[in-house]
């Protein structure tokens, strides 16, 4: 990367032009390092960092690394969202702001999540004569989570193959009165594209996760529930789609009734079995 946002006219030192070149090398390390992590890393003392910072007419280093930011603000890696969540907190990362900015993120799912959408979802699983869940990447954990806590409450549930043409090989079995339900929070995945064009032949529903507010006609589930994450160029925490997949599975457990008991009941017996 180049500095374009350094004074043209400053003279930098010899340790000046090492840190330079360490970031101009180094940019998404760089943004993950604090002041001494940096020093350490290329010899040279706290001080000297600091007024490297000042002589390149920034107040602080924490002013310097904004900068670089900005000019990596093009290129969307997981390094640079990283790098922008921990910059959020200005005395530094820690549990107790961590789980501040999860509350965040749950109160604003709250905010935009459609209820009558979501009870709806819950009757559709109820209802489905099979469930498919599709999710991969960083979605796969919460996929996996979902499937464990419908199967506990007795309901037909797999998962998909996340890519490949073994997925051609599920969506071949899902027809109507089926449900795939899949995650798609800032796009929708190549997959994905194929589960929502198949749906319109095969007679399957969709029940998708998204983050996004607005969703282009084409792209949608025939429901869709949102989940805040984050920003788009912050790294994206799982607890909103996490905490709808709960409650997914109390709801459905709700509307079971007794049955939802004694299906719960039938599983406690046959672990005590074996």
């Amino acid at each position: 990367m180049s500095f374009d946002f350094l004074p043209a006219d400053n003279e930098f030192t010899r340790a000046d032009a090492q840190i330079m070149e360490f970031i101009s090398a180094h940019p998404n390390e760089f943004l993950l390092m604090n002041m001494s992590q940096l020093a350490r890393q290329l010899g040279v003392s706290d001080a000297t960092v600091s007024r490297f910072a000042r002589h390149s007419g920034f107040a602080d280093f924490k002013e310097l690394k904004r900068a670089v930011m900005q000019q990596q603000n093009n290129q969307s890696s997981p390094a640079l969202k990283m790098a922008q969540t921990l910059m959020k907190d200005e005395g530094g990362f820690g549990l107790a702001g961590w789980l501040s900015y999860q509350q965040s993120c749950l109160q604003k799912t709250l905010e935009h999540l459609d209820e009558d959408i979501f009870e709806t979802s819950v009757k559709e699983i109820l209802s489905a004569r099979h469930i498919y869940i599709h999710a991969k990447s960083a979605s796969a954990s919460v996929g996996q989570l979902l499937m464990f806590r419908l199967r506990r409450l007795g309901l037909p549930v797999s998962m998909l193959p996340s890519g490949g043409s073994e997925i051609w090989e599920g969506l071949a079995l899902a027809g109507e009165g089926d449900l795939i339900i899949m995650f798609s929070f800032s796009k929708v995945s190549r997959e994905g594209v194929m589960i929502l064009s198949q749906s319109r032949e095969s007679g399957y529903k969709t029940l998708a996760f998204t983050s996004r507010l607005y969703v282009p006609a084409g792209q949608r589930a025939d429901m869709n529930l949102f989940v805040y994450r984050g920003e788009e160029n912050e790294y994206h925490s799982m607890a909103a789609p996490a905490a709808v997949v709960d409650a997914l599975a109390v709801a459905a457990a709700r509307e079971l009734g007794p049955d939802s008991a004694k299906r719960l009941a039938r599983l406690h017996e046959l672990k005590k079995k074996y």
